[in-house]
């Protein structure tokens, strides 16, 4: 079985967040299952990634976006280095840039994406058997392949879609769909939802079938998500939920590269220990005290903007008894704001941007990691700071929900219900309460550590999908 999976990012190749992580696991463990040759195609960026590994020229052609002829370049790396085949299309003036996101044709860049991928596989006649189709970006690929006269070849292809997030559905103004290959003109309301073309909507109406990242967002977006509600509700014979793994080759504290200090199960509470000194050192924080880290981009749906307050109110209400480090980066008030707070609280470090090696170093030396989201599909942080044998500190919701489970019900992590100051703040309370209990602190250390979150398991469930 061949599956193809289309997507914006892939690490390390280029890496904004947790989708990244996604697709540049997934098909390494898929393609661990006999029989199964999962591959990855997604955009050119000028990143280091492609000028440190050979590429080889498998397909140049052109493709029309409205009125506008562009040159299709796809690049296979040579040596399938990521565990999969990997292949980058460039397309000069809309997909050969440096960043993945933020730009003002954003939605033209992702049109030209799903048309050059479709316009390469039809005209060198490849038929996979599964497209494999990541959020939004990739959403229209199915409506195209069984629309559009061009595809033809492609048309009764199976196809996949997975949401990471439904806050992000990609709506355009209907003269986009002058930049959509020519198509069935009485199927439009395939490709509209409230007046606009909605890529994430048409995703789901023509796939297949479709996956969340887990169980628990599934049932949320019955009754929340961003005005699709009733269509998911409709569609929900097609709807599957399945949680994310690790890759536990990658994160993995025996053997990161990226720690100060290494350590495994048996030595977890002085390898732990070790590593938060370093990076206490650092920051100039007291390693003598429970340290919680937040990993995560500055916007609401992550609880970033009750940060500040929680700083503030949280040091202070507690007389300095806990050491916090932010690693993040997004809304630029909330980056100011914190920023103040840095200049104010010795108790408090921030780093600004994302920095890969910090974020293992991160999640190697805390004691606890901080995670008050208002949307969590899946989460990944929670996994990594469990897999390092940090104590996860979450909201009831989502996949956290789905990952994390109270120590007042057996569970080895802190659950808390409410997006709050408040609620954050009792609940740090109640994991200082566990920090003072050095037998129950190296008990919850070894628990997490022992959980399996690797990819086996979903990767597995994602091919009896694809077999069904």
């Amino acid at each position: 079985m061949t599956i193809y999976h289309l997507s914006m990012e892939c690490y390390p190749v280029a890496k904004v967040g947790g989708l990244a992580d996604v697709v540049g696991a997934l098909p390494k463990y898929q393609n661990k299952i006999e029989g199964i040759d999962a591959k990855v195609v997604m955009p050119w960026y000028n990143k280091s990634f492609f000028y440190d590994h050979e590429f080889e020229v498998v397909f140049d052609g052109w493709i029309h976006q409205s009125f506008n002829m562009y040159q299709v370049k796809v690049m296979k790396e040579k040596h399938n280095s990521l565990g999969f085949e990997l292949y980058l299309v460039m397309i000069p003036g809309l997909l050969d840039r440096n960043d993945v996101y933020g730009y003002w044709d954003e939605s033209q860049q992702f049109l030209a994406f799903q048309h050059g991928v479709l316009h390469w596989l039809s005209a060198m006649q490849i038929r996979p058997d599964i497209l494999h189709c990541h959020d939004y970006h990739t959403g229209l690929v199915p409506f195209m392949i069984e629309n559009c006269p061009d595809f033809s070849y492609l048309k009764g292809v199976k196809t996949i879609g997975t949401i990471h997030n439904g806050e992000y559905q990609g709506q355009m103004k209907w003269e986009m769909s002058n930049y959509i290959p020519r198509f069935d003109g009485w199927k439009w309301g395939l490709l509209d939802w409230d007046g606009y073309i909605n890529p994430l909507a048409c995703l789901l109406k023509c796939c297949t079938a479709f996956t969340t990242v887990s169980g628990g967002y599934l049932e949320e977006l019955y009754h929340d998500f961003k005005g699709l509600e009733s269509l998911v509700r409709a569609e929900h014979q097609k709807a599957h939920g399945i949680i994310n793994g690790i890759d536990t080759e990658v994160w993995n504290p025996k053997t990161d590269k990226m720690l100060t200090y290494n350590f495994n199960l048996k030595n977890a509470v002085t390898g732990k220990l070790k590593n938060k000194k370093a990076l206490c050192e650092v920051y100039g924080l007291n390693p003598d005290l429970p340290l919680f880290g937040f990993i995560g981009r500055f916007a609401t749906e992550k609880g970033a903007d009750l940060l500040p307050e929680l700083v503030q109110r949280g040091i202070q209400q507690m007389h300095g008894a806990f050491n916090i480090i932010i690693l993040g980066s997004g809304n630029s008030h909330l980056e100011g704001e914190l920023q103040n707070l840095n200049y104010t609280f010795t108790n408090f470090a921030l780093d600004l941007g994302y920095k890969e090696y910090l974020s293992h170093q991160i999640y190697a030396s805390s004691d606890f990691l901080l995670m008050p989201s208002r949307v969590e599909p899946c989460g990944l942080n929670q996994m990594y700071a469990m897999r390092y044998g940090t104590i996860p500190l979450v909201r009831y919701i989502g996949g956290l929900k789905d990952t994390v489970e109270d120590i007042s019900t057996g569970g080895c992590g802190i659950n808390f219900a409410e997006a709050s100051v408040d609620a954050i703040i009792h609940n740090m309370d109640r994991a200082m309460h566990i920090y003072s209990q050095k037998d129950l602190m190296k008990t919850l250390v070894e628990a997490n550590m022992k959980k399996d979150f690797s990819w086996e398991i979903s990767a597995q469930k994602y091919i009896d999908l694809y077999q069904n």
